[in-house]
């Protein structure tokens, strides 16, 4: 079987795997690899100075790493023109590299190619116009292990009290964040789910850091309010036990791919694109844009709810 490098979530699972003690077989067993990859990875990849592994740390030595490598500067620049203009006679990668080893030609292998196409589109260029499809990078592959978001200890969503799913109590939230194009900047949403009150906080990065400071800010001042949040799987919650230390708030955590899961989240984050819509950059959106935002929300009638208001329903629990 193909060797695939391990991605930034199997480093975030190893990062909370050694926090909670576990041994590098324990760990190999989990992510599905071998014991030998776990020891490669701990020994080239931690902290310089301190020798402790760290997720992030460990994912931008890994990257950086790989760019540095230059796959594809084996080949002279004869055969990157041979390539360039096969593609412009729209030859796919593949029928380029079945062309030209057929001929005993040169040539890079078709995932070298489609790296150069996407880096000739971000630097403007317009080699990648000739190709029908422009790969994506990172799609989920459905015959493979869903990697993303996977953290040891986390509380799946099948673990919530019935009264949580059957909104039979004030308190139980959902959270989510809420990506614009051209930079890092989004936003964090929360849900209440039996009144539907919606809170909307801007974040400069989708970050653990980010996503934590915001959430703490957002409990402490409504903290008789908050007695469960259901996280979507992303790795800026992965700090979710400082929340728990702090507020007292049990976190769960719904299945990958599954967003009907926190539909309450999912319906919210679709009314906030209807002012804040897909394609925007949400670089100059402030915290006051959020909160007038989320106030027009809240003081929307939910059919629901007898068209009375969430921030009305939500009252009534006070």
């Amino acid at each position: 079987m193909a060797y695939h490098q391990l991605t930034q979530e199997e480093r975030y699972l190893i990062s909370n795997g050694l926090r909670l003690n576990c041994s590098q077989r324990e760990l190999a067993r989990l992510l599905g690899r071998s014991p030998s990859t776990i020891s490669r990875e701990l020994e080239r990849n931690a902290t310089a100075h301190d020798g402790v592994y760290r997720a992030a740390k460990a994912h931008s030595y890994a990257v950086a790493r790989r760019r540095c490598s230059r796959r594809g500067a084996q080949f002279g620049d004869q055969v990157l023109r041979q390539v360039d203009a096969a593609l412009r006679r729209r030859l796919s990668p593949e029928q380029i590299v079945g062309l030209f080893r057929a001929e005993g030609r040169p040539v890079p292998s078709h995932e070298t190619i489609y790296r150069r196409l996407r880096r000739d589109k971000r630097d403007g260029g317009t080699l990648w116009r000739c190709t029908r499809i422009l790969s994506k990078i990172g799609r989920k592959r459905y015959r493979s292990r869903p990697a993303r978001g996977v953290l040891l200890g986390k509380r799946h969503i099948s673990e919530r009290p019935a009264i949580v799913q059957s909104r039979g109590r004030f308190g139980d939230w959902e959270a989510d964040t809420v990506m614009g194009t051209g930079s890092s900047h989004c936003l964090l949403t929360l849900v209440e789910r039996r009144s539907g009150f919606a809170l909307v906080r801007k974040l400069k990065a989708r970050t653990m850091e980010q996503a934590t400071r915001a959430a703490s800010k957002v409990i402490a001042r409504m903290r008789s309010q908050f007695r469960t949040i259901t996280f979507d799987n992303g790795t800026e919650f992965h700090d979710y036990e400082r929340l728990e230390r702090r507020f007292g708030v049990k976190c769960y955590f719904a299945t990958p791919y599954h967003s009907w899961e926190r539909g309450a989240n999912e319906n919210l984050n679709g009314l906030v694109r209807q002012y804040l819509p897909k394609g925007l950059c949400l670089r100059k959106t402030s915290q006051i844009e959020c909160n007038r935002i989320a106030k027009q929300l809240n003081d929307r009638p939910r059919k629901r709810h007898s068209f009375k208001t969430p921030s009305e329903v939500l009252a009534r629990s006070r």
